[in-house]
């Protein structure tokens, strides 16, 4: 397993990492508020995210919908959006 790089990551480690929500405190409310789901079902912030999960948050009026293609341990802000791509 590299370092850079592995297969699982916890949802709201996720969320922030690839900047869907700027900070993992923030991720966690989202999560207990149920407000965030994945392929369709109502998960924990500590749900293990794997390459090809749908990701559905919900911001007040708008939702969001990604996949998430790549999960990396740290990714800066040009290389955030690779690990997902939006989906409608």
């Amino acid at each position: 397993m590299e370092s850079a790089s592995s297969d699982v990551m916890r949802l709201d480690k996720y969320l922030k990492v690839s900047r869907l929500i700027k900070r993992r405190t923030i991720a966690n409310e989202a999560c207990d508020k149920e407000r965030v789901s994945v392929n369709g079902r109502q998960v924990k912030a500590s749900y293990q995210v794997k390459v090809g999960d749908i990701i559905e948050i919900a911001f007040g009026t708008r939702s969001l919908r990604v996949e998430v293609t790549e999960i990396n341990e740290n990714a800066n802000k040009a290389s955030a959006p690779a690990m997902y791509k939006e989906i409608e």
